[in-house]
């Protein structure tokens, strides 16, 4: 009989220690990473997190801050990884020992809020944009926006322009192309996270900006491209450096991403505005992840990484679905390669 029960406490307490072991073995595997930055990619970055913590249990934190703030925290080291639309100057990443690869490409959008005119209809050049962002065009019926639009009845309002509040990667490729079509925008503003603005309000993120322009008729902001979509604003036809009007489409965006010349940009750094091409759309921009090379949190890192790879290899389609366009393999390739190169563990031994 003692033998008997013996025997039953050490199959129970086998059990129990199996069963123990299962769990701690669950949560070594389960992983959670923190990123935060750029406002751009939030939907796909939202996305691609819901999917892959279905898929492997892992977790994905990401904050929507801004890309100047992205960039700051992970040069503070309180983040796994920041992610900024402003691609980081080649002396930052040196100084601070980052790495930088681009992880999805998309589009800003001009968009407006006209009572009077219906759905995407309204036309704008770069020229006339710059000068409604800069204060010099004040209503809606100007006779430079009319010259643009001669079938439409433009209501005699004022304009209203709504731009970022916050340090912004947005901000950056917006006033990027202001700057290569404006002199008058490049010689008074500039370009950059954050500029002295002109004229009109400011909104936090891409999220603020669109709510703004949502409530604020005859007003006209930019926003990502999913933004503009998700909350159903019209947004504006531009002319691009080929003279045609275009549509902001994935289409579009693919078509100035074509030109892109990544491994001649520090950093993998490329800016897409204003590229070539009767179909491009001229304010294109890719979207930058920044992770320490010398890790030292150096499973954090590697987890970065395997999240990394699995959007590349299987968030394809739900990238396509938020109209961003995906990197191209041969990208991706030379992304890896670099992971493969530079990022390490406190021993010196590759993560990847």
């Amino acid at each position: 009989m003692l033998k008997s029960t013996l025997k039953s406490t050490i199959v129970k307490s086998s059990i129990l220690a199996f069963s123990l072991g299962l769990l701690v073995s669950t949560a070594q595997a389960s992983q959670t990473i923190t990123g935060a930055g750029a406002s751009f990619p939030y939907p796909i970055y939202a996305k691609w997190a819901a999917l892959y913590e279905a898929e492997t249990g892992n977790k994905v934190n990401y904050q929507s801050i801004g890309s100047g703030a992205g960039q700051q925290q992970i040069m503070a080291k309180t983040i796994d990884f920041g992610a900024s639309d402003d691609p980081m100057k080649a002396e930052l990443l040196q100084e601070h020992q980052l790495l930088q690869f681009p992880a999805i490409i998309g589009g800003t959008v001009p968009v407006v809020n006209i009572p009077e005119i219906a759905g995407d209809t309204l036309k704008l050049s770069g020229e006339v944009l710059a000068a409604i962002f800069l204060g010099k065009i004040q209503q809606w019926n100007d006779k430079a926006i009319q010259q643009l639009n001669p079938t439409l009845s433009l209501p005699a309002k004022a304009i209203i322009v709504v731009h970022r509040a916050d340090s912004s990667g947005t901000t950056f490729g917006w006033t990027n192309y202001l700057s290569k079509v404006s002199t008058d925008w490049a010689t008074q503003v500039g370009q950059g996270k954050s500029v002295k603005w002109p004229t009109g309000q400011g909104g936090k993120g891409n999220e603020g900006v669109a709510a703004y322009v949502a409530q604020i008729k005859y007003s006209i902001g930019y926003v990502e491209y999913a933004y503009a979509k998700q909350n159903q604003l019209p947004w504006v036809a531009l002319e691009n450096q080929a003279g045609q009007f275009v549509q902001p489409s994935k289409a579009s965006f693919m078509s100035a991403a074509s030109h892109a010349k990544w491994a001649e940009s520090p950093g993998m750094g490329v800016v897409l505005t204003n590229e070539p091409g009767v179909d491009s759309w001229p304010i294109t921009a890719a979207s930058f992840i920044l992770i320490h090379k010398n890790a030292e949190k150096p499973e954090a890192t590697q987890s970065v990484l395997q999240f990394f790879d699995w959007a590349f290899h299987k968030g394809k389609t739900s990238a396509e679905e938020l109209d961003y366009v995906p990197l191209p393999d041969a990208v991706v390739q030379e992304i890896q390669t670099q992971w493969r190169a530079e990022v390490k563990d406190n021993q010196g031994r590759n993560l990847w």
